[in-house]
């Protein structure tokens, strides 16, 4: 039943879907290794490369042996990350004089690329509330050779200060989406969707009084469900936050309404991918910038 009901939405969003495999992919530390050393290395042992086009450090791979065995894996040469999850950080595009706050952020693939885009300098608070899951983060961070973060231990919803950060990564926990999980279907139900829904509301409301006047927030998701994207960002609207473009192409814009209801037209900024136009896994992608 729960599969029957995913389908019937996804056709009216987003098409008929079918089961898709997203491709294994790496994304270079260009910090300690260029790409092309790096594949040079790998080819070397019958690694084979593919450039992922949307994301300039991405590269989709094949091998017979797994490249989290590697002695490059292990000297923090790349990072085993899904290509469509690189996608939040470039959008956000950190510089080294930027504040950032990554709300979100174990295991730490997107903490280790934002401090990768910001040249190792400016300065990361990265919040994990699961103390096994933050020492992964700190193990990541520790191989990947980042020095401009800083991580809290702690539930992000505890901060207090106000209007301090001056960029924030928003990668919200959500129900994921069936290219991730061959069980994905029997798993899931509208309830637990809008359970995930009603938590990233209040991580945005927290997110919107961390940001400064101006500043930036790119709120992501690994789900294709319309209650954690285009309605989250519908809660962003309201509280002063604004939608920008992205700066990624060639993939499908959010949906401009659903179930009745219509969406702000500047919905139409935020990003869509889907796994069986895209080869990745699901993800939605906005970029929102605080009203001065």
């Amino acid at each position: 039943m729960h599969r029957e009901f995913f389908l019937k939405r996804y056709k009216e969003i987003g098409g008929n879907i079918r089961n898709v495999q997203p491709r294994d992919s790496i994304r270079v530390n260009t910090s300690k290794i260029s790409i092309e050393a790096l594949a040079e290395r790998l080819s070397r042992k019958g690694v084979l490369f593919e450039k992922i086009q949307f994301c300039p450090n991405g590269l989709y791979y094949k091998s017979k042996f797994s490249l989290g065995s590697t002695p490059e894996y292990l000297m923090g040469y790349y990072y085993l990350q899904e290509a469509a999850s690189m996608l939040p950080v470039l959008a956000l595009s950190p510089s080294e004089k930027d504040l950032v706050l990554d709300m979100c952020a174990a295991p730490g693939s997107k903490t280790t690329q934002l401090s990768e885009a910001m040249g190792n300098r400016g300065e990361i608070i990265a919040v994990e509330k699961n103390p096994g899951r933050c020492e992964s983060l700190k193990n990541n961070l520790e191989r990947m050779g980042c020095a401009n973060v800083t991580v809290l231990n702690d539930d992000v919803l505890n901060i207090n200060s106000d209007e301090i950060f001056d960029k924030i990564l928003l990668d919200a926990p959500c129900s994921g989406n069936y290219a991730m999980d061959r069980d994905w279907f029997e798993k899931r139900n509208l309830p637990g969707i809008e359970r995930n829904a009603v938590r990233q509301k209040k991580l945005i409301e927290k997110a919107y009084s961390l940001l400064k006047k101006g500043g930036m927030l790119v709120y992501s998701t690994c789900s294709l469900e319309p209650e954690e994207n285009e309605e989250s960002v519908m809660f962003a609207l309201s509280l002063g936050l604004k939608l920008e473009d992205s700066g990624i192409k060639a993939v499908e814009p959010a949906v401009s309404g659903f179930d009745g209801k219509k969406f702000d037209r500047t919905m139409l900024l935020a990003r869509r991918l889907w796994p069986h136009k895209t080869g990745t896994s699901g993800f939605f992608i906005a970029k929102l910038r605080k009203k001065q």
